[in-house]
């Protein structure tokens, strides 16, 4: 089993297959619109533009499973991240990221690559780890979801080769891009 194997909705209800993207290194994001790391949808845009035509796909997953940071509509959702960020790559149909009622994608991306920490040195790190212990310890345990803007790169095989938490900034992933460019 591999990434190509899922059906995935696009934010307009279209069922659409990941193996549409066989071939292409993929970076798979839950992504909301009223969090702290939504302006890294501006991140995401640009290593989209860099890359686009050396074959990067980027998918993003809105969710509002954080403390209710993605309310608005999937069209809502579409027109936010176009109007305040500028956003061209695909932006799918909100849904689920973590627990029983994840996404079977999501499931499977965090079997394949566990939590293995925040990066300590980014500036909402401490406040991160410390907003998850007083509301939402659960979210701590196991390998799910942490929180949004969670990032799993995909080769071109479809094998999920990297997770990167909220603490990684876009730019940072550039290099292991370009590994699998």
């Amino acid at each position: 089993m591999n990434i190509y194997d899922f059906k995935v909705k696009t934010n307009r209800g279209v069922e659409k297959s990941l193996a549409d993207y066989k071939g292409k290194v993929i970076l798979v994001v839950n992504t909301a619109s009223k969090c702290g790391f939504t302006p890294q949808f501006e991140g995401l845009e640009k290593l989209y533009k860099a890359y686009k035509d050396k074959g990067l796909e980027i998918l993003g997953f809105p969710c509002n499973q954080f403390a209710a940071q993605d309310p608005g509509s999937n069209e809502e959702i579409q027109n936010f991240c176009r109007l305040n960020y500028g956003v061209t790559f695909q932006i799918f149909e909100k849904g689920d990221v973590r627990g029983e009622t994840a996404q079977p994608l999501f499931k499977y991306l965090t079997a394949q690559k566990g939590f293995k920490g925040f990066d300590k040195d980014h500036p909402i790190a401490a406040k991160l780890t410390e907003a998850l212990k007083a509301n939402f310890p659960e979210y701590l345990e196991g390998d799910g979801i942490k929180w949004n803007f969670t990032k799993f790169l995909i080769d071109r095989e479809g094998n999920v080769i990297s997770r990167f938490e909220p603490t990684t900034d876009p730019e940072k992933i550039a290099p292991e891009i370009e590994k699998l460019l």
